[in-house]
């Protein structure tokens, strides 16, 4: 006798007999198998992460990244959700110089509202919606500077609108790599839904994602509101942030900026970049990044190029930590490289105690290995030492660092 039990899985049944031969409806067979896989996922990053969940907890993280949070929670907007509803007057026949000025006070005026809304003196529902805004604004900015490319410090000046491309080889429309619900970030972002790019404005001999930066991928070519969905996927999918990585995002700031007028779910946006972008495009994340994950590479001296071709680094890089630190939260990443200690970890590490603060969110990375054209530069050719981790540790110790993982 054949004896039927149901179980429940947020709708439909599976049909279990005394033979033990399961009979899933044939309608919904491919709906609970992603179900069920998708179901594992989110739960086994607890278990695997564990720092990702204690972090929640953790009085120094909270302090350091607290609207982020917020927003993670959706107890404050994202940024970008405020930069669509903050009204801006402009046109086509405006100059650049002058839209340049009406951003310039708008940048100002969103941050007074941002406050507002934050102290609860102010609703973001009961905003009206403005026929352009804040956002619109940085989207035709970022559409002139396309014409005569400046998005990084290299300032090529290409018109990648006309198919003209730089040294990041990227045009018109953004490519993407992959995008996914990555569990492989620091322990506030995980599950962090990322969104790695082509593309990049440096060349890194030693790069992980060589394959990425350097085009060797071919990509997938996305409409705005294409991407807009897929923010919005990983989003209700359980992913605390949006991650725009790479490669760099920056090459991608326009697309990045239409792409998030598109996307209706409050999200964190987390701007994942290695930190060599211009004065301008630190202008326009003003408002747009919620969390600056930044890389802080190299010292002041000529490693940055002569590992990864980026002459100035300490000087741009300096600035848009600044620049970050006015406008969002930071998250600093000092990737630590063989025999680099005394000439790129130590001034780096100082810099920011003293000019970010001791209680700057930092992570001291270990990680390095051998990849790409390591080889060509003698001391990359190998893994960090024992003694050289310990060094970097003490480093930060010695600075006075108070909210530095490993």
């Amino acid at each position: 006798m054949n004896v039927s039990t149901f179980w429940d899985v947020e709708c439909g049944f599976v049909h279990v007999t005394t033979r033990g031969v399961l009979y899933l409806e044939p309608h919904i067979l491919l709906y609970k198998l992603v179900f069920v896989l998708f179901t594992i996922e989110m739960v086994m990053w607890k278990f695997l992460r564990s720092d990702a969940v204690a972090v929640l907890k953790d009085k120094r993280a909270q302090e350091s990244l607290g609207r982020y949070f917020a927003v993670m929670r959706d107890e404050k907007p994202a940024k970008f959700m405020v930069a669509k509803k903050l009204s801006a007057e402009f046109n086509e026949k405006d100059s650049l110089e002058k839209l340049w000025q009406k951003h310039a006070r708008l940048t100002e005026e969103f941050c007074k509202i941002e406050a507002e809304i934050d102290a609860r003196q102010r609703s973001l529902k009961e905003m009206p919606t403005p026929e352009k805004s804040y956002l619109d604004l940085k989207i035709e900015i970022a559409s002139r500077i396309l014409h005569g490319c400046h998005f990084c410090t290299r300032r090529c000046g290409v018109d990648r609108l006309e198919g003209e491309v730089g040294y990041c080889r990227c045009g018109s429309e953004i490519t993407v790599s992959s995008i996914f619900e990555h569990v492989g970030e620091e322990p506030e972002l995980v599950p962090s839904g990322t969104v790695f790019t082509m593309g990049c404005t440096m060349r890194c001999h030693h790069c992980q994602n060589w394959a990425i930066s350097q085009w060797v991928e071919n990509g997938q070519v996305y409409k705005p509101e294409e991407l807009a969905k897929e923010v919005e996927h990983l989003r209700m999918n359980g992913c605390r942030n949006a991650n725009l990585v790479g490669g760099e995002p920056t090459p991608w700031l326009q697309q990045w900026l239409k792409t998030f007028k598109h996307v209706d779910v409050n999200i964190p946006v987390v701007w994942n970049s290695n930190t060599y972008y211009s004065p301008e495009a630190a202008q326009l994340l003003a408002g747009f990044a919620d969390v600056y994950l930044l890389d802080f590479k190299y010292g002041p001296g000529e490693c940055a190029e002569k590992i990864s071709d980026a002459p100035k680094y300490w000087k741009v890089c300096t600035y848009n930590h600044l620049e970050a630190k006015k406008y969002g939260e930071i998250i600093i990443r000092i990737l630590v490289l063989p025999n680099h200690l005394e000439c790129c970890t130590e001034p780096t590490i100082k810099w920011i105690a003293e000019k970010l603060g001791a209680e700057t969110r930092v992570n001291i990375m270990f990680q390095y290995r051998p990849e790409w054209r390591a080889y060509e530069i003698p001391e990359l050719r190998r893994r960090l030492t024992r003694d050289e981790m310990e060094r970097a540790v003490q480093l930060a110790k010695e600075s006075n660092l108070t909210n530095f993982i490993t």
